[in-house]
């Protein structure tokens, strides 16, 4: 093969976080992850994901572990590969914009604790709420992931919003603001092959930084999409050890690894040190196996390719709507969701946002529209997330804000702009209970469940 056409795919691998995330819950604790560590740095992934998300929730609320302790733990058995992890922008792990004080000093810990690619999103894809912490990202010496969430405007990309246009536009102004790589972050599993090979091809002429696609196999497109993906140039693609994926979770990476052997995009990795992993974590897996979802046949929701709503959204409101009594209205719901979404200004579904919609379409079909109106719904209109991508309907906004405790003006600037200092607040309130920082942040993101942890931790309680 001639070398100089050779052009190695390069992986990051989800299993330990994104993995275990999608099919079980984020249910995978420190001590079953420590096998597999020694035998996954030995493959030669370009990053493992091992933090972020929901990790930080789960494992304070129902896994009674430290979030802080499992990057550096998981660094004494993976030291050659980089760790990468998820970061809600000015959401850092959490459900809600943090102020400029606790962000920063958040990045700056998960620094000191290992963390060397942050993968950044923010769920309205405003560049704006990433700025505090790619500058904290870069003066630790780190590596900046931005991302931009895959949305679409109708069932295949194009139209008056999610475009080309609109992809290229973000990953300039991204790479301006210090990306090191550029990240389309399809969190729903829509994004097609020809659009993947589109939106590829598009980027590569516009950015110099290297392109990572990261995808969901939910709707059965994932590994073709990567295909045309690779075809047309992408640098990086995240994957999964085969017990950890497809179904909502990513595609396999031990298929993609023969697929692209012999070829320029040859990935190098050895297929036999994958096969043993994957044997590994099949030893492990049984015990979480009551966390995945058995109630269909299909490992694919073919529904998605129709109305584009997220696994984990979907699940959130079947268990809304059981609460309520009112599961036979989950296709009214459906209905409701693209017109909730276009009325609050057309944003992507990815958390929060996914949820935030997604709760005040259920409220529209069970009580009327906007008789009953969520406080984040309202956040929302009132731009305390973000700038939304087409601007949001004055009927609405008059009707949402008419009662709103902050007023019927939004906002325009920056959200975290509007937000006070939060972190020595914090330190008054939890006082001596907090032994470190790492406390300090945990009750700072979560006070009532991060309280109650480190009561826990400290044997208060």
């Amino acid at each position: 093969m001639d070398q100089k056409r050779k052009n190695p795919l390069k992986i990051q691998d989800n299993t330990l976080r994104d993995g275990h995330q999608s099919l079980l819950a984020t249910r995978m604790r420190t001590e079953d992850m420590i096998p597999l560590a020694e035998k996954m740095d030995d493959i030669g992934f370009w990053a493992v994901e091992v933090w972020g998300g929901a990790t930080f929730d789960t494992m304070h609320r129902f896994l009674n572990e430290d979030p802080w302790e499992r990057p550096k733990i998981l660094k004494r058995y993976i030291k050659k590969t980089p760790f990468s992890m998820l970061l809600r922008g000015q959401n850092l792990v959490g459900y809600r914009n943090y102020p400029d004080d606790v962000a920063k000093a958040f990045v700056d810990k998960a620094c000191e604790v290992g963390i060397d690619i942050f993968r950044i999103f923010d769920a309205l894809n405003d560049l704006r709420n990433f700025q505090p912490c790619m500058d904290r990202v870069k003066a630790n010496g780190k590596k900046v992931e931005a991302s931009i969430c895959y949305s679409l405007t109708e069932r295949r990309l194009g139209g008056d919003v999610y475009n080309l246009a609109y992809f290229e536009k973000k990953a300039i102004e991204l790479e301006s603001m210090g990306a090191d790589t550029i990240c389309i972050k399809d969190m729903a599993g829509i994004m097609s092959p020809y659009d993947a090979y589109a939106v590829v091809t598009a980027l590569k002429k516009v950015i110099t930084v290297p392109l990572h696609i990261h995808t969901h196999y939910t709707s059965g497109m994932a590994s073709m999409t990567y295909l045309k993906a690779i075809e047309a140039g992408v640098d990086i693609v995240d994957t999964c050890l085969a017990p950890f994926a497809l179904r909502s979770s990513q595609p396999a990476v031990e298929p993609l690894v023969v697929t692209l052997q012999g070829t320029p995009r040859d990935t190098g990795l050895d297929l036999n040190k994958l096969l043993a992993a994957g044997d590994l974590l099949e030893e492990i897996a049984p015990k979480y196996k009551d966390f995945l979802a058995t109630n269909r046949m299909s490992v694919i929701d073919t529904g998605v390719l129709a109305h584009q709503v997220p696994g984990g959204m979907i699940s959130n409101l079947v268990s809304q709507l059981k609460e309520m009594k009112a599961l036979h209205r989950l296709a009214e719901v459906h209905a409701e969701i693209p017109i909730t979404r276009k009325e609050a200004g057309t944003v992507p579904l990815v958390t929060p946002t996914s949820q935030i919609v997604g709760v005040q379409a259920v409220m529209n079909v069970l009580f009327g529209k906007y008789k009953v109106i969520t406080n984040q719904f309202r956040d929302l209109v009132y731009g305390l997330y973000g700038q939304t991508a087409t601007p949001i309907d004055p009927e609405i906004r008059k009707i949402v804000l008419k009662k709103y405790k902050r007023g019927q003006t939004p906002i325009e600037g920056r959200p975290a702009d509007y937000l006070e200092p939060e972190l020595e607040k914090a330190r008054e309130k939890i006082g001596a209970l907090a032994r470190t920082e790492e406390d300090l942040l945990t009750y700072a993101i979560y006070p009532t469940t991060g309280e109650q942890f480190l009561k826990q931790k400290y044997g208060v309680e």
